[in-house]
């Protein structure tokens, strides 16, 4: 009981708009019942008249087609009201459609706005600038390392791919079997040292190569 008496109403969606249509669809309503029932008394009178004419009461049937005539004058006026509250009837309708129409457009024009103030116009250009320098600079890298091999290795890859491709191995180089002569301990040391610093020399010269652009 608390929650039937407790429960809140809710708010009615009937606009003003709805209640205007509404008392204009119910005088069209009644109008046409009236029209209805004018049709009918003038289709009796007609035929009354008609019989007072050959009852010979011709100043009977005189008057009551002077009546008709004013009913049908009333059958007229009655006729262009009912248009008059249809046409009414419709442009309401089509009202109500616009408005609708009108807030929707109003809502993407809010949301359209709210999308530009988060990215602007600089900011589509500076990313648009941004990402075609990256992909000039990673085209500059990949420029660079297909530059990095000769003819003669372009020429042994090749021979690689067709040796893979038939099921075939490279034929490579016999190792030696005869042992190789001693080398003293001091020239190994001499050699390791050399082997270093020109691995780290080769090392920076590549590196700075690939990462400043020409």
């Amino acid at each position: 009981m608390g929650n039937v008496f407790g429960r809140k109403s809710q708010p009615s969606r009937v606009t003003e708009q709805d209640k205007a249509i509404l008392q204009l669809k119910q005088q069209r309503d009644k109008l046409k019942q009236y029209q209805k029932r004018i049709t009918l008394q003038l289709d009796k009178e007609r035929l009354l008249a008609k019989q007072l004419l050959k009852d010979g009461k011709k100043e009977k049937a005189l008057l009551l087609l002077k009546k008709k005539r004013y009913q049908d004058q009333l059958l007229v006026k009655t006729e262009n009201q009912i248009s008059n509250l249809e046409r009414m009837v419709q442009d309401i309708e089509f009202m109500q459609i616009e408005m609708k129409v009108i807030e929707g457009l109003k809502v993407g024009n809010d949301c359209l706005k709210s999308m530009h103030e988060i990215m602007s116009i600089e900011d589509v250009e500076r990313i648009l600038d941004e990402t075609q320098e990256s992909i000039e600079y990673q085209r500059q890298i990949d420029d660079m390392l297909a530059g990095a091999l000769t003819l003669e290795d372009e020429d042994a890859v090749l021979a690689e791919l067709e040796a893979i491709t038939q099921g075939e191995d490279v034929a490579l180089p016999e190792v030696p079997t005869e042992p190789l002569p001693e080398v003293p301990e001091a020239a190994k040391a001499n050699q390791v040292q050399f082997l270093f610093h020109t691995t780290q020399i080769s090392f920076h010269t590549q590196v700075y190569f690939l990462l400043v652009p020409d």
